[in-house]
């Protein structure tokens, strides 16, 4: 019987990605720590999901108790949670104000 080989173009290796965000989504709990360790690229210091993870968590909250609040249901709590994730400014002011926080959002000047 024969072996198929793949061509040598499809086995070499990709080019390092340029792009910190252009590989996959780091995990929260790594992300969370290069955050406290002041080492997360520019890119990802303010990953949405993320930061109401962050929020929900500081609070003391679970995803059902948030969910209650919001009168939303849990696993659309865990969706907001993601790395992927693009809530609307709405949302995410009623989310930290549900977390007993307020949402700060502001332009600079370069």
């Amino acid at each position: 019987m024969r072996r198929y080989s793949a061509p040598a173009l499809a086995r070499r290796r990709p080019a390092p990605l340029a792009h910190p965000t252009a590989g996959p989504p780091r995990s929260f709990a790594e992300w969370s720590a290069l955050r406290r360790w002041g080492k997360l690229p520019e890119p990802e210091r303010e990953i949405p999901g993320y930061l109401l993870r962050l929020t929900r968590e500081g609070s003391g909250l679970t995803q059902n108790e948030l969910a209650s609040r919001l009168c939303v249901t849990q696993p659309s709590i865990t969706q907001a949670e993601r790395w992927q994730s693009n809530p609307t400014v709405g949302f995410m002011r009623r989310w930290v104000e549900a977390c007993g926080m307020q949402l700060s959002l502001g332009v600079l000047s370069k």
